[in-house]
């Protein structure tokens, strides 16, 4: 299981692996870095994804500017951060909390 602690002890820019399909998403959804490292210092881990491969990955939640929800999808190594993606959750997939997921969805 993901923690926090694993997650600000690898949370640096060198440390951090964005894929080049990632960051031209991010810039399609007006998503900066510096919300994603946010997430990972201050997000909540609202799911675990142990079995994900090549590494355990976690959904963070976080509140960042304009009170705007922030998805961040992470996957953690011994070594290194991998974002797997970023997004702003919508009210079609997730409850009022974005949380919680809608049945069915």
């Amino acid at each position: 299981m993901i923690t926090q602690e694993q997650l600000y002890k690898l949370c640096h820019d060198d440390t951090i692996i964005m894929t080049n399909h990632l960051t031209l998403r991010c810039e399609e959804r007006n998503i900066k870095y510096k919300d994603i490292k946010t997430a990972i210092l201050t997000g909540e881990i609202i799911e675990q994804y142990s079995t994900d491969y090549p590494y355990p990955s976690c959904l963070l939640l976080c509140i960042i500017k304009n009170n705007r929800y922030l998805h961040v999808v992470v996957g953690v190594s011994d070594t290194e951060l991998w974002i797997v993606t970023a997004y702003y959750p919508s009210l079609d997939r997730w409850e009022s909390d974005f949380k919680t997921r809608k049945a069915g969805k």
